[in-house]
């Protein structure tokens, strides 16, 4: 090895020695290090009282809380409509006219048989019974004259014949014209008796059941003729007329549908574990997708039974003069408020955290500046909010940003509430009148 290279190699190590030794003392080279414990930024909120409620989310159908699906009783063609799309209706009200020219003859047919038929029951009880009576009266009256008086020739002709003043065959005459006359009177007075027993009684029961028979030909008639005629059922809005004048309607096939639309209710179907506690009076809300509001509501009805095929119970919220957003056969959110608690301890529902038993804990930022675990009993969970029964007291601090999976006691340092947007406005605002106080004022060219 030469001078020059041996020269070389003692000038690197120099270098290299003073590198090492420069970087052993600003290293703390030969010393011990000492490890500093990890800080961790969160974000807490007080603990407060306040009213909490227990809501219960579903979705749901919105029906007519009345509806009628109006359908002829005859098939006949339609003659008119007086009403459209859309248009508003009264109980009663006169809607379509079918065909009816054939049923209305039919039943003025009806009609003047049954008019007979009153003029016959009149004629039968007011005059033929009594003259009929009157007449067998007279009848009878008669016969006993004329046996009275064969009676009369016989004694006289018996007296005779027992002198020998005639002979048998007068006699014999006089005795069968005797008989004759009894038997006429006997059948006469078996009438008059007929006609008070049960003549009477017959003829007011045949008048009666002609006229009865002749009355319900006559309001079948007209009840025939109505069919004719669709008139609404209830108070509400024609929302379907699938149909046009000239066209066949067929019967008990839908021809107008009616609905009232000034109460409507929002079917849903919640399970029995979250709709233990509805009751009818809750109070709840609709959200109208894509329209971004929500109707106010109260549930009606809770069903006595489980609906067998789903196994859930089925719930309607009444909406009373519903917003026009809101149309049957819409699929609505429903959020009913189920339970209420007022005064009560929260916490936000991010400053909750489940451990491996699965208890309820929150982390407390203590006063010494680190994370403590505290196990916590849960009420009711509102709408971002959970009701705290015990473990934590009102005004302690709890994390609800950059606690998850947070050792107990670890360092933390609270960062400060992000700013509003009304106090980024402000803020905004305060900055652009410093600035025009700090620009010079312009001169004013003539």
């Amino acid at each position: 090895m030469s001078n020059g290279q041996l020269r070389g190699g003692r000038r690197n190590f120099l270098i290299w020695a003073v590198l090492w030794a420069t970087a052993c003392a600003g290293s703390g080279c030969g010393s011990e290090e000492k490890t500093k414990d990890p800080v961790v930024v969160v974000e807490t909120t007080v603990v407060h009282r306040t009213t909490i409620s227990k809501h219960i989310s579903a979705d749901a159908v919105v029906f007519p809380l009345q509806q009628a699906v109006l359908t002829p009783k005859i098939t006949s063609t339609i003659k008119t409509f007086l009403v459209q799309r859309g248009s508003r209706v009264h109980k009663g009200q006169l809607l379509a006219v079918l065909e009816n020219a054939d049923l209305s003859a039919a039943a003025e047919q009806s009609k003047g048989e049954f008019e007979q038929a009153e003029a016959g029951y009149a004629t039968t009880t007011g005059a033929s019974l009594p003259e009929q009576i009157q007449k067998a009266e007279l009848d009878t009256a008669a016969a006993k004259s004329a046996l009275d008086a064969q009676q009369q020739v016989y004694n006289s002709r018996k007296e005779l014949f027992e002198q020998g003043g005639i002979p048998r065959r007068d006699f014999d005459s006089a005795q069968v014209s005797l008989m004759q006359a009894r038997s006429q009177y006997e059948q006469a007075q078996k009438q008059v008796d007929d006609l008070h027993r049960i003549g009477k009684e017959q003829a007011l029961k045949s008048a009666s059941g002609q006229l009865a028979a002749a009355k319900g030909k006559f309001l079948g008639a007209q009840a025939q003729l109505s069919y004719s005629e669709i008139k609404s059922p209830i108070d509400g809005v024609v929302t379907e007329r699938p149909q046009y004048p000239g066209e066949l309607a067929a019967a008990n096939q839908p021809l107008l549908i009616v609905m009232d639309l000034s109460k409507l209710i929002a079917k849903a179907h919640i399970a029995q574990t979250e709709a233990v506690g509805l009751k009818a009076g809750d109070p709840a809300e609709l959200q109208v997708p894509g329209s971004g509001e929500s109707v106010k509501g109260r549930v009606s009805l809770v069903s006595p039974a489980l609906d067998p095929g789903s196994t859930t119970i089925e719930v309607w919220v009444e909406t009373t003069k519903p917003d026009s957003v809101l149309k049957p056969g819409m699929t609505v959110q429903v959020q009913i408020a189920a339970a209420t608690a007022k005064d009560a301890l929260t916490v936000p529902a991010s400053a909750i955290f489940k451990n491996a038993d699965g208890a309820s804990f929150v982390l407390i930022a203590g006063a010494d500046e680190k994370a403590h675990s505290r196990t916590v009993e849960t009420g009711l969970q509102g709408a971002g909010e959970v009701q705290i029964l015990s473990g934590i007291k009102e005004g302690e601090a709890v994390i609800t940003s950059g606690g998850y999976a947070l050792p107990d006691s670890t360092s933390i340092k609270v960062a400060a509430p992000a700013p509003t947007e009304k106090d980024g406005a402000s803020a905004k605002e305060s900055d652009n009148k410093s600035n025009d106080k700090a620009k010079p004022a312009e001169k004013v060219k003539d």
